[in-house]
C-alpha cells in the first residue's frame, strides 16, 4: 500500500510517501522558522497561509523523485490533530478532497501517534511493548505504548511542555525563536558550576512534568545577574541541565513503575543532544533498550504521518466524507486499532 502523508499542525509543512513494502520512499519538510522568527513564536494565521502555498507543490515534488502519479496513491493520511486549527484545515481539506478525487481511503492521524512510531521510520525499530517519552513543543508526556493504537498516558506535564519551557526562555535572554536549538548551542559555552535550578515535581511522588516555575526561576536570575553576557551562557546550561534531569527522573520512575524494558524518545525536544546522553546513561543503568528517530524525523515531519497512516490503513480504517480536525486531542482518546 502506498501512502501519501501530509503534516500541517503548526509551522512546518511536511510531505511524504510510505509504503507497506518498501518503506519510506519520499520525504521532503518545509520549515517556517524565517516566517515566524522575528515575532518571537508562530503566528497561527501566517502558518495557515503558508501551508496553502507550500503543500500542493511538495507533494508534486515527492511524487516527481520517485516517478510516480497521483492515481498510484492508495491512500491518504493527514494531521488531524492536535495543532493550530487553520493550519490543520489546511491538510485536511487537501488530503480529504485528494482521497476523494482519486476514490482512494483518507485517514486522519494523531500528531503525537506519528512521534511515538518516528523511531519505526529506521533500523532498528522498537517493539511493542514500550514506555515512550514524547517531547515536543506542546506536549511532555510518559506513554505506555501496549501495542499499535493501545496508549496510556501515566505522565504529562500540568502546565509549559519542555519545548514551550526552551522557546519562552530563549525569549527571556534574547536568544530568538526556535528556542531549543538556541539554547542549546548557548549552553556550550556555559559554566556548570555557576547555577544550580531546581528540578521541577521531582520532590514528591508521581510522573507528571511541570516547567512553568522553572522558566520564573530563570527569569529572576537573569535579572539578578544584570544581564551580563557570561551569565546567558550559565544560565542556558543551568537551564538546560535542568529540564535534562528532571525528564530523566520522570523516566526512571515510569520505567520502574511499569517494568518495561524498552524506551521510545521521540518529539522535537529528543534531537536534544543533552536529552539523547542522558537517556543513554539512563538506559545503560537500567539495562534496558533505548529507541529514538534520527534528527531528520525529530521534528513534524510527514513520514510519521504517512507511517501512522498506513498501518491504520491496513487495518481497514478510513475517515467519513468530512473534514474535521481536533487542536485539543488527547492521545488516550485515539481509536484504539485491533492490530496484534
Amino acid at each position: 500500500m502506498l501512502v501519501l502523508g501530509i503534516e500541517s499542525s503548526c509551522d512546518e509543512t511536511g510531505i511524504a510517501l510510505f509504503d507497506s513494502k518498501n518503506g519510506l520512499l519520499a520525504n521532503e519538510l518545509y520549515s517556517q522558522i524565517t516566517i515566524h522568527s522575528e515575532f518571537g513564536g508562530v503566528v497561527p494565521e501566517l502558518a495557515s497561509r503558508d501551508h496553502i502555498v507550500k503543500t500542493v507543490p511538495l507533494i508534486k515534488k515527492c511524487l516527481y523523485q520517485v516517478d510516480l502519479g497521483l492515481n498510484d496513491l492508495n491512500g491518504v493520511a493527514y494531521t488531524a490533530g492536535p495543532g493550530l486549527a487553520g493550519a490543520l484545515m489546511v491538510g485536511a481539506a487537501i488530503g480529504r478532497s485528494l482521497a476523494f478525487s482519486l476514490g482512494i481511503p483518507a485517514i486522519p492521524v494523531h500528531h503525537m501517534e506519528g512521534h511515538l512510531l518516528a523511531p519505526m521510520l529506521a533500523p532498528p525499530a522498537p517493539e511493542f511493548p514500550f514506555l515512550a517519552l514524547l517531547v515536543s513543543g506542546g506536549h511532555t508526556q510518559l506513554v505506555v505504548a501496549e501495542k499499535f493504537g493501545h496508549y496510556q498516558i501515566i505522565g504529562e506535564s500540568v502546565d509549559d511542555a519542555a519545548g514551550e519551557a526552551f522557546d519562552k526562555t530563549a525569549t527571556l535572554l534574547g536568544l530568538g525563536y526556535p528556542g531549543g536549538p538556541a539554547i542549546a548551542a548557548m549552553a556550550i559555552e556555559g559554566d556548570p558550576e555557576i547555577f544550580h535550578f531546581p528540578r521541577p515535581m521531582t520532590d514528591r511522588p508521581g510522573l507528571d512534568f511541570s516547567f512553568s516555575g522553572l522558566k520564573t526561576y530563570v527569569a529572576n536570575t537573569w535579572r539578578e545577574c544584570g544581564e551580563e553576557p557570561q551569565q546567558k551562557a550559565n544560565i542556558a546550561r543551568a537551564f538546560e541541565e535542568a529540564v535534562v534531569d528532571t525528564i530523566k527522573i520522570k523516566c526512571q520512575r515510569a520505567l520502574k513503575q511499569t517494568n518495561l524494558k524498552r524506551l521510545v524518545l521521540a518529539g522535537g525536544v529528543s534531537a536534544n543532544q543533552r536529552l539523547r546522553q542522558a537517556m543513554r546513561q539512563l538506559a545503560e543503568q537500567s539495562q534496558i533498550d533505548l529507541f529514538y528517530p534520527p534528527a531528520t524525523f525529530c521534528t513534524d515531519n510527514g513520514a510519521m504521518i504517512a507511517l501512522a497512516g498506513c498501518k491504520r490503513l491496513m487495518l481497514g480504517e478510513q475517515a467519513e466524507m468530512l473534514i474535521q480536525v481536533r487542536p485539543r486531542w488527547p492521545l488516550n482518546e485515539l481509536n484504539p486499532s485491533e492490530s496484534i
